[in-house]
């Protein structure tokens, strides 16, 4: 089959899930395919902000914000931005049960609140070892994606006090925060309609849970060797490790390189 694009997951997908490094072998990767003329799409949890080394390797399209904010170059192709009201009801609700919340943007912040398990999550996540900065006003921002940082039981709470929100959990200590559904899949269907390409025409790796979506909506879903057993089980095919050049090892393996 002739596939014309790539969608790839980033922490853990095209960075090393070990150290966070990009691979070589994932550099000389995304220029082949550019070279092939299929298109390479970056589908991250990353804000924009955190997309300069991806940029650098020559990806102009980013579906940013687990879905929340799609670009191509400067072009705007998708996103849904947050009611500034019930962002900040959601804000003081935080404020009022000290949990952790991240607003994207084209960049990254948090609420403040600090403790071991988001920190973890930050590094699991975003590979980031260290909060990003706080904005108090930042309710008065577009936001394309909310995320709250809570287990179960707190999780609970804010059902009670938001009905009308849908609390969806994609990481042990992590779950986005909707009105409007946000997902992968939804943007890559956005940006398939884009480029004009069919879904079966699309290939996808990832290792997250924010990933099985986007694996089952294309035509060939890969999950590398260091994701979960969900992901894994929803996947076309299991490639190595991302340490273990594994993108690579795909698209080889499918004849695509």
């Amino acid at each position: 089959m002739g596939y014309k694009i790539v969608f790839f997951d980033v922490d853990g997908t095209i960075t090393n899930h070990e150290d966070g490094t990009i691979p070589q072998s994932t550099i000389e990767v995304i220029k082949t395919l550019k070279s092939k003329g299929i298109k390479v799409v970056a589908a991250t949890g990353r804000p924009l902000s955190m997309c300069n080394e991806l940029h650098e390797l020559g990806i102009e399209t980013f579906i940013t914000a687990n879905g929340g904010y799609v670009k191509h170059n400067q072009e705007l192709i998708h996103s849904v931005p947050m009611d500034k009201n019930l962002v900040k009801d959601v804000m003081d609700f935080a404020t009022l049960h000290n949990n952790g919340l991240s607003f994207y943007t084209e960049e990254f912040s948090m609420n403040g609140v600090t403790e071991d398990g988001i920190l973890r999550a930050l590094k699991e996540t975003l590979s980031l070892n260290e909060y990003p900065e706080t904005n108090k006003l930042i309710h008065n921002q577009d936001i394309f994606l909310l995320c709250l940082f809570a287990n179960d039981e707190a999780v609970d709470k804010y059902i009670h006090e938001f009905p009308h929100l849908t609390f969806k959990r994609w990481h042990p200590y992590v779950l986005n925060v909707l009105k409007e559904d946000v997902s992968k899949s939804l943007a890559i269907l956005k940006t398939l309609e884009f480029f004009g390409i069919d879904k079966m025409d699309a290939i996808a790796f990832g290792d997250g849970e924010n990933d099985i979506d986007m694996l089952e909506l294309v035509g060939l879903g890969i999950a590398m060797g260091n994701a979960n057993d969900t992901l894994k089980n929803v996947a076309d095919f299991v490639t190595k490790k991302s340490s273990d050049d594994g993108i690579e090892y795909a698209l080889k393996k499918f004849m695509i390189i």
